[in-house]
């Protein structure tokens, strides 16, 4: 009679998600690479806030931001202070030009719903090279005023003494047309130094635009001439002021942030359950996200149940004779 009881216990052992039940499936925070991948952030999809989702990839060791503009890597990630360091390998920068007459280098474009919690830091500065005179930048786009300037100390003039402009294809001729102020003119500057609050989105062909360099300065630290810049995209992220306190009172009492991706709306993942506040609210069953366990824990008590009685109704057979 044994050996038949062990055979029977080897087919039907006991799930292990019904041993431990108040062990969380996932606990969302992971790595990439040496970078942490944390909330807002995440790379499985109901981890993080449903604002970020589809938005880091972790591909080989790598982690790639993904927007409508193209793919970057990312370099850091800075949670203190809400900041996300990107590389786009065709940008210029001082010391090489990318430029061809389709336009080199992604450029940044967010999508609209996405736009409240992701932006280029106000401290980046985007400059544009080669743009043609039919370009919206030379037509009084946006608004009839002139979007090229200096941005927090960083524009053109300076980046004109860069190493990469004594070898750019005809040498010191560009010069007469880096002074030219005449916008819409057949003579356009070859570089344009704007903001991304001031048009928007940083499209290249929508632009006319061969190509682009990127360079951020960390306030209140000026680096001292082009060749000192940081070259590449700080953007900033943020939040709505009615999610900011959520995922502190989730993991609070025990939990881990994540998101319903039916509803895409706050869920705090609490191992057997989940909540929409924190786990020592009342909870939500059913609900579906990453490192939920609620409908896999009553599924899986409802087979626990089914083969314990088949087992006590088979020992109970087998007693019988």
């Amino acid at each position: 009679m044994i050996p038949i009881l062990l055979l029977f216990l080897s087919l039907f052992p006991a799930p292990a998600a019904f041993a431990f039940p108040g062990v969380p499936v996932s606990t969302c925070r992971s790595f990439c690479g040496n970078i942490t991948v944390d909330y807002p952030f995440g790379l499985r999809p109901g981890c993080g806030h449903a604002g970020f989702r589809d938005l880091l990839f972790c591909i080989n060791g790598v982690l790639m931001l993904h927007l409508p503009s193209g793919s970057y890597r990312v370099l850091d990630v800075d949670y203190a202070y809400r900041g996300l360091t990107l590389h786009d390998p065709a940008m210029s920068d001082c010391y090489a030009l990318a430029r061809s007459p389709g336009g080199r280098g992604n450029g940044f474009i967010v999508e609209p719903w996405r736009a409240p919690y992701l932006q280029p830091d106000p401290n980046n500065v985007f400059l544009l090279l080669g743009c043609h005179a039919e370009s919206p930048l030379f037509q009084g786009f946006p608004g009839k005023h002139r979007p090229c300037r200096n941005v927090s100390g960083m524009g053109c003039e300076e980046y004109y003494r860069c190493p990469a402009w004594a070898v750019f294809p005809g040498g010191g001729g560009a010069t007469s047309r880096r002074d030219s102020a005449a916008y819409g003119a057949a003579s356009p500057p070859e570089c344009c130094a704007v903001e991304f609050g001031a048009i928007r989105a940083i499209n290249l062909s929508h632009l006319g635009c061969e190509g682009y360099s990127s360079a951020y300065s960390l306030a209140p630290v000026r680096a001292r001439g082009p060749g000192a810049w940081a070259y590449g995209i700080r953007a900033t992220y943020s939040l709505p002021a009615e999610h900011q306190g959520f995922c502190g009172a989730c993991r609070a009492t025990g939990g881990v942030c994540g998101y319903d991706e039916a509803n895409n709306a706050n869920l705090c993942l609490c191992g057997d359950r989940n909540s929409t506040s924190n786990c020592d609210s009342d909870v939500d069953f059913g609900v579906g996200a990453v490192g939920s366990s609620s409908t896999s824990v009553d599924g899986t008590l409802s087979l626990t149940i089914l083969v314990g009685g088949i087992l006590v109704s088979t020992i109970t057979w087998i007693l019988a004779f």
